[in-house]
C-alpha cells in the first residue's frame, strides 16, 4: 500500500507564515486560558501585564517564565486551568527531593499527545503494517503510555514489553516480528550484548529496521554504533513530561536535528544567565510555551536542557524548526539510563549511615556500551579486617540508593581523607567521563 510521507500533511508542510499565524492565534487563546490558574493570575499582576498585551509572537517575551520549582511549590493542582473533573489523567515525577511535579491532562490533551507521537513515528517510516515494541517503563513515566498511544494511533500492532528482562525483550522481538523498537540508547546497546550472548544475529534473526532512542544524552558515535550493531536506523526523540512527554521533537529521515512541532509549541533558546535570546546556532537553554493544551498549559517553561536552533530549511519538506541534539543541562542534574538524578538525592542517603563521612564523589563512565555510576565515599572508621561487615554495609547502601534513584550504582568505601577537598572552593561531587557530544 502506498502512503504519504506525512502523518498530517497540512500541518507538517504548512508554509512558515501560515504556521506563525496559527501560533499567534493559539498563543493568544492559551494566555487567556492561563488566567484560570491562580499561579498565572498572580504572575501577570506582578509583571503588570494582561492577555491584551500579546499581539505578536515576539510578545511571548513579555510573559513570565515557569520553572519546575513553580510546579513543586504549587503542588498538586495550582497550575490547573480547568476543573479537576474535566481531567482524565495525571503524570508526576518521583518527588524524591520534595513535592513531585504533577501534570494534568484532559481527554483532548491525550488525543493531541497521541497525534504528536504518531506524527513522529510516521515521520521515520512507521506504518500500520509494522509491529512496535516499547521497552520504556509505564505508569507515571510518560514514555511508556506516550509511545503506546502514538503507535496505536497509527494502527501498528503494539508490544508493551515495558522496561527490563532483556531475554524476554529479545524473544518478543523474534517471535512477534518486531520492526520498530523504542529504547533508551544504553539499553539498546544492552539488548545487542545479550543477543550476542544468546547467539542471535539481529540482522539475520529479526525484522528490526527502526529504532527510536531518547531520554538520555548520547553521541553521534553511539547512535552509529547502535545502528551498525542492530542493523537499524536510529532516530533521536525529545520529550519532557511537563510538556506532555515524548512527541515534543523528533528526527526526520534526514537525521540532521529534531523537528519541534510549532503548532504545539513556541520555542525559544535563551542564555541561562542573562535570560536573553541567543542567535540561531548558538548554544542556550530551551524554553517552551505550550499552545495546544487544555488542562495545564505552561508559559515559557525553562527546561534547563541545552541545545541550539539549526538554521535553514530541512530537505524533508517540514517547515517546523529544528533543534540540535541535547548538549547537557544548565543545572547539575545527572541523566543516567533515562533516569533524572540529583547529587543531593545521593547525599541524603549516604548521610543516613553513621559509618560514612560527608565526603563523597560520583563518577559516571561508559564501559562496554553501558553507562555506569560509581560512588566513592569515605568511612569514618576503617574496619578493613572485617570483610563481612564491609560487604554488608556496601549492600545496604546500594539497596537504599536504588530505592531513591531507581538504579543500582557501584559503591566503593575508601579511607577517611582520600576524597578531602580544599576549604577554599566548593567540593566537586560529580565527574562525568562519558563522551556525550
Amino acid at each position: 500500500m502506498s502512503y504519504s510521507n506525512y502523518f498530517n500533511p497540512e500541518l507538517e508542510t504548512m508554509p512558515v507564515d501560515q504556521l506563525h499565524e496559527l501560533q499567534l492565534k493559539r498563543l493568544k487563546q492559551t494566555v487567556r486560558h492561563c488566567m484560570n490558574a491562580p499561579f498565572y493570575q498572580k504572575k501577570f499582576q506582578e509583571r503588570g501585564i494582561t492577555p491584551d498585551d500579546i499581539q505578536t509572537l515576539e510578545d511571548v517575551r513579555k510573559l513570565p517564565f515557569t520553572s519546575k520549582e513553580d510546579l513543586r511549590e504549587n503542588y498538586p493542582f495550582g497550575l490547573s486551568c480547568v476543573p479537576l473533573k474535566e481531567c482524565v489523567r495525571l503524570h508526576s515525577s518521583s518527588g524524591t527531593t520534595g513535592n513531585p511535579t504533577v501534570v494534568l491532562h484532559t481527554q483532548k490533551d491525550l488525543d493531541e499527545w497521541a497525534n504528536a507521537v504518531a506524527r513522529c513515528l510516521w515521520m521515520v517510516g512507521s506504518r500500520p503494517e509494522d509491529v512496535f515494541q516499547n521497552s520504556a517503563g509505564y505508569g507515571m513515566f510518560t514514555a511508556g503510555l506516550g509511545f503506546q498511544y502514538g503507535a496505536e494511533k497509527i494502527g501498528m500492532l503494539t508490544v508493551p514489553a515495558a522496561a527490563g528482562n532483556t531475554t524476554r525483550q529479545i524473544k518478543f522481538i523474534k517471535d512477534f516480528g518486531t520492526t520498530v523498537l523504542h529504547a533508551i540508547p544504553s539499553y539498546a546497546s544492552r539488548i545487542y550484548d545479550v543477543m550476542k550472548e544468546e547467539g542471535v544475529d539481529p540482522q539475520r534473526d529479526t525484522q528490526l529496521r527502526v529504532l527510536c532512542i531518547g531520554a538520555e544524552p548520547h553521541s553521534e558515535e553511539q547512535r552509529k554504533r547502535i545502528e551498525y550493531q542492530l542493523g537499524v536506523k536510529a532516530y533521536n526523540s525529545y520529550g519532557i513530561s511537563e510538556m506532555m512527554g515524548p512527541g515534543v521533537a523528533f528526527e526526520c529521515p534526514e537525521q540532521n536535528g529534531l523537528h519541534i512541532w510549532e503548532d504545539y509549541f513556541i520555542v525559544e533558546i535563551i542564555d541561562p544567565v542573562t535570560l536573553e535570546p541567543v542567535p540561531d546556532g548558538q548554544l542556550g537553554e530551551l524554553v517552551i510555551t505550550t499552545i495546544n493544551r487544555e488542562a495545564m498549559p505552561l508559559l515559557r517553561y525553562r527546561t534547563r536542557d541545552l541545545t541550539r536552533f539549526l538554521p535553514g530549511e530541512c530537505p524533508c519538506g517540514r517547515h517546523h524548526r529544528r533543534i540540535d541534539r541535547l548538549q547537557g543541562r544548565s543545572d547539575d542534574m545527572i541523566i543516567l539510563k533515562g533516569v533524572n538524578i540529583f547529587p543531593i538525592q545521593i547525599e541524603k542517603i549516604l548521610l543516613k549511615f553513621k559509618e560514612l563521612s560527608t565526603d563523597y564523589f560520583i563518577v559516571i563512565e561508559t564501559k562496554d556500551g553501558n553507562d555506569i555510576m560509581t560512588i566513592e565515599v569515605e568511612i569514618n572508621q576503617m574496619f578493613t579486617d572485617d570483610y563481612a561487615r564491609l560487604q554488608s554495609l556496601e549492600k545496604e547502601i546500594k539497596r537504599q540508593l536504588k530505592d531513591e534513584i531507581l538504579i543500582t550504582p557501584k559503591v566503593r568505601l575508601v579511607p577517611k581523607g582520600t576524597l578531602a577537598t580544599s576549604d577554599e572552593k566548593k567540593a566537586v561531587r560529580v565527574k562525568d567521563l562519558r563522551k556525550l557530544f
